[in-house]
């Protein structure tokens, strides 16, 4: 399974919880989390999402002109952030994402504290 992941840049830039993307990957790598039920993993991108967010879809439109993947992972720290995100709707993103590349989106990465 080609997966791209999308985070929370300001979860991962000013650590509000999230210490970075290794979560994601080893969740990635271990098949674990809402990983698990794939027979493989093939991270082939990470993407952050900039306040106000208004460029990810272009974003996830370079992506997927250059390179392959079959479903996006919104991670954890984006679809559990709390604070919510004041830019986004994490279910109306989905769904957008969804409409736009007609690709499956999977909220979370995965179950670390």
């Amino acid at each position: 399974m080609n997966v791209l992941i999308v985070s929370c840049g300001s979860y991962v830039s000013q650590g509000y919880g999230c210490p970075g993307e290794w979560k994601c990957f080893k969740a990635a790598r271990d098949r674990e989390g809402n990983f698990k039920d794939y027979d493989s993993v093939n991270v082939v991108g990470f993407l952050t999402c900039e306040c106000p967010g208004r460029s990810l879809i272009p974003n996830i439109g370079c992506v997927k002109k250059n390179v392959d993947f079959d479903v996006i992972h919104l991670s954890t720290c984006m679809v559990n952030a709390w604070p919510a995100c004041p830019y986004r709707d994490v279910d109306e993103l989905a769904k957008k994402i969804t409409e736009k590349f007609g690709v499956k989106v999977i909220k979370g990465t995965h179950d670390y504290a």
